[in-house]
């Protein structure tokens, strides 16, 4: 079920790394190169499997770019929440 806005943004507060806008929610996460931002990525590919949940996310050398909002709701759900909390557990770890 697709969450309002004020409930998106309670929620973000949670996720420090997080915006909300354009209908989905945003992360940028910077690491020390190449190889440690790829391995992150694997890790979280395997999450995304796992949860039938897929990020929309671009890669530049060290930089990883991620929205998340769910096709089916039109908008920004738990499921995205759900998906949040994993990538941020998974970017710590590389960090």
């Amino acid at each position: 079920m697709k969450l309002d806005e004020s409930t998106i943004e309670k929620k973000l507060i949670r996720y420090p790394d997080w915006d909300y806008y354009e209908n989905a929610i945003h992360a940028e996460f910077e690491f020390d190169n190449f190889k440690d931002c790829f391995s992150a990525m694997s890790r979280i590919a395997f999450e995304c499997e796992a949860q039938n949940h897929h990020p929309n996310w671009s890669n530049v050398y060290n930089v990883l770019k991620i929205s998340l909002s769910t096709h089916d709701a039109d908008g920004v759900t738990n499921k995205d929440f759900k998906l949040a909390e994993a990538i941020e557990a998974i970017v710590e770890v590389e960090e």
